[in-house]
């Protein structure tokens, strides 16, 4: 067998599997909320910098706006953002946290530690998490290029 074509040997397939894990350990502690996992990235995003384009909240998760935009839809009919028509540009769609959205913030506060905890292992500790996300963001940026 051709050692290229092995799975163990396929980065792809372990950067795949951590990511499903990963996203699987935020499910319970989101969905005691109602929340999926995209709609918790869209609330970091909003909860960093309110009433924003459509199109910058996409860009900043790194998604096509057609993806996000039915995840926005349906987060506002939960009642957690707004979006309307901007001001100086009817064209462009702003997206805007409700009470009820900016308010899961405090009730979600423990969920970075949490996660963030089931991940330290031998080799990744509090010291070398800034080393992993260097490396990510490394392989993030060339597969983007």
């Amino acid at each position: 067998m051709d050692e290229r074509f092995k799975l163990e040997n396929q980065l792809c397939f372990r950067l795949y599997t951590a990511s499903r894990l990963l996203t699987q350990a935020y499910h319970p502690l989101l969905g005691e909320h109602g929340l999926t996992y995209p709609q918790y990235l869209v609330l970091l995003v909003l909860w960093e910098k309110d009433a924003q384009p459509v199109n910058d909240i996409a860009k900043r998760l790194l998604l096509e706006t057609n993806t996000v935009t039915p995840l926005l839809k349906r987060m506002e009919a939960e009642g957690l953002l707004t979006r309307s028509k901007g001001k100086e540009d009817a064209r462009q769609m702003i997206v805007s946290l409700t009470g009820k959205g900016r308010d899961l913030q405090a009730r979600l506060t423990d969920v970075p530690a949490t996660v963030g905890g089931a991940v330290l292992c031998e080799s990744v500790t509090p010291e070398t998490v800034p080393s992993l996300f260097g490396m990510l963001d490394d392989i993030i940026r060339k597969l983007k290029a």
